[in-house]
């Protein structure tokens, strides 16, 4: 019987239904034990202590466009703090591997700078610096994960689920990088330093940076200058890991940041200035050797720099933004932000002779090597007024308005031909959100109108899609309109324990580049490419939310849907992707806890499972697994930490992953094959720190007990089964010293 059948992937979805009623009531009755049960007395924290754990723990910004409670919110909201970040800075710096164990809806890490696969809830997902937008939704080049250092970041904000709060692209959520802030009088300087080694020949792999605080009466300020060198990456059999000269390699690459923000504070209002500019390139002392699946034989790499004139693997990111705020103003806070962001992505694929490049004017067929170049660059402007008590006591209003001008390309960087257009889109979203709070109920809803327009001029395509000069592409202007609405309630029972109940929506656009690059018919023109209408996720969702001195729990059972999805394919003969519009529905439960015992141990969990289904072709039965390109598996993380000293610290965390067969013997419309076939495995870190009056040392083991793996995305994603060049291992075990000096 096929595994993927619709009478076998029913009980599936049922079974996450089943554990999402039958867990959640047991969660609260536990909680209400727990709350029964006497608590530990602790010692006192001072104001200072109090306000910061309150500010990083329990309050956000980004969900709601204010400072906000948790307990507030009806949504699924997770804050990492500093102190998490570090701890898992100790193995790797990579944030997608820290979120990936931190936020139970993150699909696992590609440990490459594409981040392929890696969406929240098997959607797309904004990020933000700040609040400044980091993603490039027109053409997604997928490194949107590598734009800042992680050593100046303060806490993230993750809103999994739909959102349209902050605007285009976060159909599975929001993640927004929020920076350090001097918040103590005086001058701070830190130094950070740390070299990572597998003990083979070029493993070596060291990083610094150097920041100065100042905090003085009205004025602060922040400069941050940080550098990092990376050598090769070793699989647990000692066989140095390919190179992804495809997306771009973490491995043999260096990476540089400049970080400034500037403060001032009159009263009752703030001026905040921000630059930040990061740029990675890779070193190009190596090239990938290819494997072999069929044998289990994996992508290595030896030396060798990229064949002819082809550059290495770049990504430059800037962005800066101006923002006021005004805490006392018309009766509310004003809140107004302007802000850019320039990208400049260049890939240099393994296969750089694609069939997709070939141009017979230029040289003859097979014979023509290029690189693609994404370009982008976004201005903004963000206002937000918040008014307590408006028309009634206990009524919140909060109203603004969004405006983008994001424009993209890509090109070919050795010819200079234009492989998609320039796309140039305008967007004006003004907003209205009410919430009103009586006694233990607090109850939200809003709207947010979606005003956008889409400007290509004339274009032709590349020879490939329609020989011998192409196809030559009409211009337009399509314009799209769109009300989201969101709507939520939350109930605290009491200080402890709250439930929520949530419907919300998100927009977004499939990447249009995908769409525009790839007409291979004559005749069309930007106004009837359909494929350009935008994308509307809407998500229902219930949870519950326990936090007490002793523990911490958070359980939420969402369905999410799309009826018009962006689900890419990759077109089995010239290996790139095309956007298929299909609908896209995705089910799931999560969990996730913490708690301490004593004084000295802290036990923390969480685990995610999810289903999600699209279709083969409009029309047709939403019966279809969502890929690893999608979704990732189902997943269980373990930690453990132990205060063994006053000053120090150690901990172990494990990482499982569960298997994952699907599509069994199924294909898309155009042959490519769908089937995937995932085997789990189970990952554990180690970690350690002591502080002393020299600086805090650091001790970091990744995969400690040295397992071989073959890495979820480069294991499970269809496109890849007859592949050899991206048939990956997943880093066996590396260590990685660390050292802190502030002062």
């Amino acid at each position: 019987m096929n595994p993927n059948s619709p009478m076998n992937l029913q009980p599936r979805a049922r079974s996450i239904q089943r554990a999402a009623v039958w867990l959640t009531p047991f969660c609260a009755v536990a909680l209400f034990a727990q709350q029964a049960a006497p608590t530990t007395s602790t010692a006192p924290k001072t104001p200072n202590e109090e306000k910061i754990v309150h500010l990083e723990k329990y309050t956000v910004t980004t969900a709601t466009r204010s400072a906000k409670a948790i307990d507030k919110i009806p949504g699924a909201i997770v804050v990492l703090t500093q102190t998490e970040l570090e701890q898992h800075y100790l193995v790797a710096d990579d944030l997608s591997k820290a979120l990936a164990a931190l936020v139970p809806g993150f699909a696992p890490p590609s440990q490459k700078i594409q981040g392929l696969g890696e969406k929240i809830r098997g959607r797309d997902i904004l990020f933000l610096l700040d609040g400044v937008p980091q993603s490039n939704p027109l053409r997604a080049g997928l490194r949107e994960g590598y734009f800042v250092d992680p050593s100046i970041i303060e806490r993230i904000e993750v809103i999994s689920g739909p959102s349209a709060v902050q605007g285009l692209g976060a159909s599975g959520g929001i993640i927004n990088y929020i920076t350090r802030t001097p918040r103590s009088e005086g001058t701070q300087q830190q130094v950070n330093t740390k070299v990572t080694s597998q003990f083979e020949a070029d493993s070596f792999k060291w990083k610094t940076n150097y920041s100065v605080s100042r905090k003085s009466g009205d004025y602060d300020i922040l400069a941050f200058a940080g550098f990092q060198d990376s050598g090769m990456n070793y699989d647990a059999k000692g066989r140095s890991i390919g190179m992804d000269n495809d997306g771009g390699d973490q491995s043999d690459a260096r990476a540089k940041d400049f970080f400034i923000k500037l403060g001032w504070n009159p009263k009752d209002q703030r001026l905040e200035a921000t630059y930040n500019r990061y740029e990675i390139e890779g070193k190009n002392n190596y090239i990938p050797v290819l494997g072999n699946r069929a044998l289990g034989v994996t992508t290595t790499s030896r030396r060798g720099p990229l064949p002819g004139n082809l550059k290495p693997n770049r990504n430059f990111i800037q962005s800066g933004s101006l923002s006021y705020k005004h805490f006392h103003l018309g009766g509310g806070a004003l809140t107004a932000q302007f802000y850019f962001q320039k990208s400049d992505e260049l890939f240099a694929r393994s296969n750089a002779i694609s069939a997709a490049f070939q141009d017979a004017r230029i040289a003859p067929i097979g014979t023509l090597a290029d690189q693609a170049e994404i370009f982008s660059d976004k201005q903004g402007v963000r206002l937000t007024w918040v008014r307590p008590d408006f028309l009634l006591q206990g009524v919140e209003l909060t109203a603004g308005a969004d405006l983008l001008n994001d424009k993209s390309k890509q090109t070919l960087a050795v010819t200079g031909r234009t492989w998609v257009p320039l796309m140039d889109y305008k967007n004006y979203a003004p907003f209205v959100q009410l919430e009103y709070e009586h006694g233990p109920i607090t109850l939200r809803g809003g709207v947010r109108q979606e005003e956008g327009e889409l400007k290509v001029d004339t274009y032709t395509t590349l020879a490939f899609y329609g020989p011998p000069t192409g196809q030559t592409v009409q211009g337009g202007a399509p314009s799209f309109s769109k009300a989201i609405p969101n709507l939520g309630g939350v109930w605290r029972f009491n200080e402890n324990l709250s439930a929520f109940v949530a419907y919300s929506e998100g927009f977004g656009l499939p990447d249009i580049g995908l769409i525009l690059r790839v007409v291979n018919a004559p005749g069309r023109s930007v106004e009837n490419l359909l494929d350009l209408r935008p994308i509307i996720s809407r998500n229902q969702e219930v949870g519950i939310t326990f936090h007490s001195r002793m523990i911490n729990l958070s359980a939420s059972y969402y369905d999410s849907r799309a009826d018009s999805g962006n689900v890419t394919r990759i077109d089995p003969v010239t290996g790139f992707g095309s956007v298929v519009r299909n609908p896209v529905n995705v089910k799931g439960f999560e969990l996730q806890a913490d708690t301490s015992v004593g004084k000295k141990w802290k036990f923390t969990g969480l685990y995610s499972t999810m289903d999600g289904k699209t279709a083969r072709d409009q029309g047709l039965p939403v019966d279809l697994d969502l890929g690893a390109r999608n979704q990732g598996p189902d997943k269980l993380v373990l930690g453990a930490n132990y205060a063994f000293s006053p000053k120090g610290r150690i901990g172990l965390e494990a990482v499982k992953l569960f298997d994952r067969h699907i599509n069994i013997g199924r294909r898309a419309l155009n042959n490519a094959n769908l089937e995937e076939n995932f085997n789990g495995y189970t990952l554990v870190d180690l970690t350690a720190t002591y502080e002393t009056r020299f600086g805090t040392f650091g001790l970091g083991v990744e995969n400690l007990l040295n397992k071989y793996y073959i890495g979820y995305y480069w294991q499970a994603n269809a496109a890849s089964q007859t592949s050899n060049d991206d048939y990956f291992a997943g880093r066996g075990r590396s260590v990685t010293l660390s050292y802190r000096l502030k002062f």
